[in-house]
């Protein structure tokens, strides 16, 4: 009997090469691709939602595939941001050119499930690839001279990112003589060298520039801009957690090497903590400045991927802690929140962007009385992210704080506390301008019923996460714990 994971698989590829066929009919709708990869991903996520409620091995894969429900949190929330998208784009996307769209959608989703489960460094590149590859196409699908642009940056960016992972691994298989994960880290923890540290420092480089933290964060601004807006939101929400999932699986279970040298100094933990504030305090500041709402939430995202890293230092510092343990959970958790908020934010842009003609700051004035569903969902996901309770965004912000509050490591929790009430001085200043700024016209703007059924979910899920938390936070420390064990 055929397992629900490989059921998701054969349904994602199966619509990745199928779609583009629709090309061929002229009597086709030009929204039914749209139509066809959201039944595709729903039934996907079902499927992976009963695969983590009860992981079985996967006959198929051999060693290659990891049936735990970290693998499983990280692959449906990764679909599901597909899913929100897809379902955005019928409205938004349009022209012949629609079946290789979704059809590209759906390959990204399929590598991210593969990279979601991977515990093989070959299977994580392949489907790194697979991933990331269909992104690099989406991102100048406009064919205007900023989105092919933004393609262009991005692809060069993400080759070098790749061209660093697959010499990590190099590196790894030289040094152990496997390709498994477990393998790997077992021979780097027993024999932690100069090499060693070298090839967990590239893989720390190579998965950083896809979870943009700071300094591998310099693509992550013009490429958001530059691509469709809802190919922001896959980039922002989606493929950025498939960066942190690749991370969790190789660099945490790297917990107790020293890098490069053998000095305390050059610990993962401290690596870590100095990449953590460094993150969240750039992203805030260059997010203050920015006349583009686009280039903002970009650097807003690059300031949360620095608060999941505070999960990172926790269990890096006290392997097999409460703490570690408590770190670990903050972040999947954080993950969760931040794929609803920042996605359900930047397709609030999308749908401004794509009404008003524009995307410069000045089209949010007065936009609760011209677009006041967008209003409101905009409202709520920023004072989600900037983590005032009781928002899901307040929880996982919070747990975060907790790991390292009792430690070498309280500096980094007072470090996040400020940055996420700085946070709060740009997004109360977007707020304020769209319900108490006049704006340039009083004309209602449409706003189309599969972006509000869209809104309408996420927003259901900031406030319902953040009112009933606790039935997350138990999925995702059950998450955390099969990763442990």
């Amino acid at each position: 009997m055929i397992d629900y994971l490989t059921g998701a698989i054969v349904i994602l590829a199966g619509a990745a090469l199928l779609l583009p066929l629709l090309q061929l009919s002229k009597r086709s709708s030009e929204k039914l691709p749209g139509y066809l990869l959201s039944l595709a991903l729903g039934v996907a996520m079902v499927f992976l939602l009963m695969f983590t409620i009860n992981p079985t091995q996967v006959s198929w894969s051999g060693n290659l595939i990891a049936p735990d429900k970290l693998g499983g949190i990280f692959a449906l929330v990764t679909v599901g941001v597909t899913l929100a998208v897809a379902l955005a784009s019928i409205d938004y996307q349009k022209g012949p050119s629609n079946p290789v769209y979704y059809s590209l959608l759906a390959f990204t989703a399929l590598g991210m499930v593969l990279l979601a489960y991977a515990q093989d460094l070959l299977l994580l590149f392949v489907s790194w690839e697979l991933m990331s590859l269909p992104t690099y196409v989406l991102a100048g699908f406009d064919k205007k001279i900023r989105s092919n642009e933004a393609s262009v940056k991005y692809a060069i960016i993400g080759a070098m990112s790749s061209a660093v992972i697959l010499y990590a691994i190099s590196l790894a298989y030289g040094l152990t003589g496997s390709t498994q994960i477990s393998q790997v880290v077992q021979q780097f923890v027993n024999h932690p060298t100069a090499l060693a540290g070298v090839a967990t420092l590239l893989f720390v480089a190579g998965f950083g520039f896809k979870m943009s933290i700071v300094p591998f964060h310099m693509w992550i601004p013009d490429a958001y801009e530059g691509a469709p807006t809802t190919i922001s939101t896959l980039l922002a929400a989606a493929t950025k957690k498939a960066g942190f999932i690749a991370a969790i699986r190789v660099l945490l279970a790297i917990t107790t090497i020293y890098v490069v040298t053998q000095s305390p100094l050059f610990t993962m933990a401290n690596v870590f903590a100095v990449l953590a504030v460094l993150t969240m305090t750039l992203g805030n500041v260059s997010a203050l400045t920015q006349k583009s709402m686009t280039r903002l939430l970009a650097y807003s995202s690059i300031a949360q991927a620095g608060y999941m890293l505070i999960g990172f230092v926790a269990f890096s510092n006290a392997p097999g802690s409460a703490a570690a343990s408590l770190g670990l959970t903050g972040t999947i958790f954080h993950v969760i929140n931040h794929s609803v908020m920042k996605g359900v934010a930047f397709l609030a842009a999308a749908l401004v962007a794509m009404q008003l003609r524009r995307s410069d700051l000045k089209a949010y004035d007065g936009l609760a009385r011209r677009m006041p569903l967008t209003a409101f969902t905009l409202a709520v996901a920023f004072l989600g992210l900037a983590g005032v309770p009781p928002l899901s965004g307040f929880w996982s912000k919070l747990i975060l704080v907790l790991s390292v509050a009792n430690g070498p490591y309280a500096w980094l929790a007072l470090a996040a506390i400020l940055n996420s009430a700085f946070s709060l001085g740009y997004y109360a200043w977007l707020i304020k301008r769209m319900y108490i700024d006049d704006p340039e016209s009083t004309e209602k703007v449409k706003e189309p019923f599969w972006f509000v059924m869209v809104f309408a979910v996420m927003v259901g899920l900031i406030i319902g996460i953040g009112l009933f938390p606790q039935q997350v936070i138990s999925f995702a420390s059950s998450a955390a714990s099969s990763f442990v064990g």
